[in-house]
């Protein structure tokens, strides 16, 4: 008999071993994709406005159990408090969304000579829906309550590090009366049941968020069978702050554009971009918000910053601020346990260096000055990432045309937004394939079916 598959899932703000959980292995995933196989057959014909109700349910579920959602996040992910909070907020807004969507699936009547032509929105099948660590929770919830809404089955297998979010609304669905093997949670490694996703041809559809590298290889192996993917990748983006804007403002929030979840984040303004004239009054006022960041127990409500995810990736990070680096300034953080790193800020630094073009995900950010319009567009997209960015200034047509001129899919000015549940979300070049979030993700999750009618005798 094969030993089970343990992984022991790991307190990042304190080394502390929280729990095992077992593995899933090919097998298992093969067993949870016939179960939604065979609960797809039901669920597509469930009537759209029980569909809706149970969404709700589901929605109303999560609501109820968002305070012990929010401490598993803090716990299992190193999340704030404040930050946990929210995303478990997220999560139950994303479902209620999209419980509004099964009745408004609406198909189109086409006109064409000799009889009736009408459109059809039909789902796709069963979705395996593979979640990062960095925000384990609301990600899972951005595919799994659309896709559910338009009448697919999900499987969602989780980061190994952080499984215990996802277990739990799998657990809230059942309660709230979703059939059983309509939503699983399949914790396993990514190489096993990711892979089989991949490579199963009951999986019609698979959505993915992670690394660029992954991605690529998910949607070579998707390929092979015509299998389509929603690919949310990495990020390099840019802060464009011009002198004419409000730089006290900027140089406040500057950070937390970056450092927010410990810079754990796709979406993280990681290179800031400061029109030359404003250089120095700019970095003068970043210095002590930067140095102001609250880095400590994600569980304190006055934390504004925890640790990173683990020791290997407080490695990947350090690799990024050699000895010889150009430290402008930073943080402070922890001493003791946890994988704690301090907000750095690198200035100046060479337009090819690594922290300035690669993904950091971490806390650190890198600033360069620009000279005016067109050399800040040359910076912001001499990157292979598009994913979102932040513009700052008090000109309406400087902000238009940058934000036309900017390669990337979520663009904020005067702010850092880049997630809203009613709005589109997804990036350009190797940031991504598809759009998750508003209306539009809901045409992932669905396939147009084409019925002709003749009306001649």
């Amino acid at each position: 008999m094969t030993e089970p598959d343990l992984f022991e899932v790991v307190n990042p703000a304190t080394e502390e071993v929280i729990t095992t959980v077992e593995l899933a292995g090919t097998a298992e995933t093969d067993a949870a994709v016939a179960r939604a196989r065979a609960a797809f057959d039901t669920w597509r014909r469930v009537a759209p406005a029980d569909r809706a109700r149970l969404l709700r349910a589901f929605a109303a579920a999560v609501d109820a159990d968002r305070e012990h959602l929010a401490a598993l996040e803090v716990a299992n992910a190193g999340h704030t408090i404040g930050n946990a909070r929210w995303e478990a907020g997220n999560a139950r807004d994303v479902i209620e969304y999209y419980a509004a969507a099964p009745e408004r699936l609406f198909g189109r009547q086409i006109p064409v000579a000799g009889g009736i032509d009408v459109t059809f929105q039909e789902p796709i099948g069963v979705v395996g829906v593979i979640v990062p660590w960095n925000f384990p929770m609301p990600i899972a919830a951005w595919a799994l309550a659309p896709a559910l809404a338009a009448g697919n089955t999900v499987i969602v297998k989780p980061a190994e590090l952080t499984p215990l979010t996802a277990l739990r609304l799998a657990e809230l669905a059942l309660e709230a009366g979703i059939p059983e093997g309509v939503l699983q949670v399949l914790p396993g490694r990514g190489p096993v049941v990711g892979q089989r996703f991949v490579t199963h041809p009951d999986v019609r559809k698979v959505v993915f968020t992670g690394s660029t590298r992954v991605g690529k290889e998910i949607m070579a192996g998707c390929a092979a069978q015509v299998k389509p993917v929603t690919l949310e990748l990495g990020g390099k983006s840019a802060n464009i702050v011009f002198a004419d804007a409000d730089l006290a403002k900027a140089a406040a929030t500057a950070p937390y554009a970056v450092f927010d979840n410990a810079g754990q984040d796709c979406c993280a303004r990681s290179r800031i971009l400061v029109e030359h004239s404003a250089f120095d009054d700019f970095m003068a006022l970043l210095e002590p918000a930067v140095r102001g960041v609250r880095v400590g127990d994600p569980a304190d409500e006055k934390t504004e910053m925890g640790p990173l995810i683990s020791a290997a990736h407080r490695r990947r990070v350090s690799s990024y601020v050699p000895d010889a680096s150009a430290v402008a300034f930073r943080g402070s953080a922890p001493d003791g346990p946890g994988f704690w790193y301090p907000p750095t800020v690198l200035a100046p630094v060479r337009h090819e260096d690594r922290a300035f073009t690669e993904e950091v995900f971490g806390p650190v950010v890198a600033v360069v000055p620009f000279r005016d319009e067109q050399d800040a567009l040359r910076i912001a997209n001499a990157t292979e990432y598009g994913l979102s960015g932040s513009i700052w200034t008090r000109d309406l047509g400087r902000a238009l045309r940058v934000s036309r001129g900017v390669e990337a899919g979520n663009l904020s000015v005067n702010s850092h937004s880049s997630v809203r549940y009613t709005t589109p979300f997804g990036g350009f070049k190797q940031s991504g394939l598809g759009r998750e979030l508003g209306p539009d993700a809901l045409d992932a999750f669905t396939q147009t079916k084409n019925v002709f009618i003749s009306t001649e005798e």
